[in-house]
């Protein structure tokens, strides 16, 4: 029976696509393991699109891990820094507990790398695995599989109108004018989002005079929207996960950061992306109101950023424009 591997990362969408060097660093570290990710189940279909991990465990964010069988050889904590995560692992009696160093579930204290706070997000984790199994990683190895099932609707641009808190979440009303400005010079455009944001992405689409079949918030699954990122030629959008997405499936984009640095969670620099960003890295990613540094962006350098883009894009250029980034 082969040893089995277990990796924890049960977070969204562009935290799983952020780790995915990582992960792969471990396949190549641990090549006879089976390596099972515990993530949750929403993200199957870009679990399949990664050639790293062999089997997804369902399970949710600090949630117990339904762990069955013998305890792994391995357990990987790729999920944070804090003892909650440690303490899921420390419970399935795993032969050896790779995490950063910490105070473990019971408050004891688990040996590993220091963490640091403002290293990027896809680097932390590939110097976790690095440092535990002295293995290369490479954290702009991000590219996954596009799906083999085409997207049902297909634009040549993409605005992704949400992002998971309202501090990064740049006005309707610029979305509407960066939308305009695309379908003005003959661009088939489409909206996404959440469901929830699905009345944001209707606005949206009224003020930009498209029509309500542009609007795909709410409308498609994790596999349909990686489809529809895929065949775009252009994704606009926030510092969310299909930002992550675009990087991903090497879709040009243009992305707007706010309260985060692009040092801390930005695309590949090699990549075909234009980073657009006016702050100083001390906003709130959670907050309650559109951070200043978002605020900042105007519809005018963003449209820029787009024209520059979309020229590009039948080539899949590979020199990443960044905007002005202090």
């Amino acid at each position: 029976m082969s040893p089995r591997a277990l990796v924890l990362r049960a977070i969204g969408l562009g935290d799983y696509l952020a780790g995915v060097p990582a992960l792969r660093a471990l396949r190549r570290a641990l090549p006879a393991h089976e390596l099972v990710l515990a993530a949750p189940p929403a993200l199957a279909p870009l679990v399949r699109l990664t050639d790293a991990v062999d089997r997804l465990l369902p399970t949710r964010e600090l949630q117990p891990v339904p762990w069955r069988g013998r305890p792994p050889e391995v357990a990987v904590d790729l999920h944070g820094n804090g003892p909650a995560s440690k303490r899921l692992l420390q419970e399935l009696h795993p032969g050896r507990l790779v995490a950063f160093a910490g105070p473990g579930g019971g408050g004891e204290p688990v040996a590993g790398p220091g963490w640091r706070a403002d290293e990027h997000e896809r680097s932390r984790w590939c110097r976790l695995v690095t440092e535990a199994f002295d293995v290369a990683a490479d954290p702009d190895d991000v590219g996954i599989a596009a799906p083999t099932e085409p997207a049902s609707v297909t634009a040549a641009v993409l605005v992704h109108v949400g992002a998971a808190s309202e501090s990064r979440r740049w006005p309707e009303e610029r979305f509407a004018r960066a939308a305009a400005w695309a379908r003005a010079r003959g661009e088939t455009v489409v909206l996404t989002g959440t469901s929830a944001e699905r009345a944001r992405a209707e606005r949206v689409a009224g003020a930009a005079g498209l029509p309500s079949s542009a609007v795909l918030a709410g409308r498609t699954d994790l596999q349909e929207l990686a489809a529809t990122v895929a065949s775009a030629r252009l994704v606009v959008s926030g510092d969310t996960g299909v930002a992550h997405l675009a990087s991903a499936l090497a879709t040009p984009s243009v992305v707007l950061f706010g309260p985060v640095s692009p040092a801390t969670w930005g695309p590949p620099v090699d990549g075909p992306h234009t980073v657009v960003w006016h702050g100083d890295g001390t906003g709130d990613p959670h907050g309650a109101v559109v951070d200043p540094a978002l605020l900042a962006i105007t519809v005018d350098e963003v449209v820029a950023a787009m024209e520059c883009r979309l020229p590009a894009v039948g080539r899949r250029s590979s020199a990443t424009h960044r905007a002005r980034t202090a």
